[in-house]
């Protein structure tokens, strides 16, 4: 089913359909989410919220050429909005999680897998480091795949700046990557 009929089933209240689209989009929205929280169970937490926000709000979504660009504002804007939550009111603990959650891939060996865990674990260190803009620009055009002009509107910022600040921040990105690779080394870890 293309996904203008799934959008408008979706409309129309076909649970069906909404459990179709939630399959679709759930690893973009987990991922997204990720990005922003502080390990697995909060990343959870938001993309339940993220997909409560958008069934709430199905009388609004957008046309099927433009409906990932506004998922993706979407979700962020719930994830900022959860940012701002906890900073005004912190965790009673402040515990850093710095693992990653994805699935081990049933083909690779376990040294194989550990080896592409601990390099997955420095690349979201070292994103997680970058300053606002420059990690949602890397997280919206290189990890979720969208364009230029789609990461410009949502960021709300000129597709001049999006260029810019997306070279900067892969160079940026290398940099950490190499001073965290560094310092791991060094530290005996």
């Amino acid at each position: 089913m293309d996904l203008a009929s799934l959008l408008d089933r979706c409309r129309q209240g076909d649970d069906l359909a909404w459990e179709a689209l939630v399959r679709q989009f759930e690893r973009r929205v987990y991922s997204i989410a990720s990005g922003y929280a502080s390990g697995p169970d909060e990343a959870r937490d938001l993309a339940q919220d993220i997909f409560v926000r958008l069934y709430e709000s199905r009388g609004k979504w957008a046309p099927a050429e433009g409906f990932t660009p506004w998922l993706v504002r979407v979700a962020r804007n719930v994830c900022l909005d959860q940012l701002r939550r906890k900073k005004a009111r912190p965790p009673a603990e402040d515990i850093q999680a710095d693992e990653m959650w994805d699935l081990a891939s049933p083909d690779a060996s376990p040294e194989a897998e550990l080896e592409a865990t601990g390099r997955r674990q420095l690349v979201w260190r070292a994103l997680r480091s970058l300053g606002g803009l420059s990690r949602e620009v890397l997280q919206l055009k290189e990890i979720q795949g969208l364009s230029l002009q789609e990461v410009a509107a949502i960021l709300r910022v000129p597709i001049g700046t999006v260029k810019s600040r997306s070279n900067r921040a892969r160079l940026e990105l290398a940099e950490q990557v190499l001073a965290l690779k560094g310092s791991r080394t060094e530290g005996g870890a």
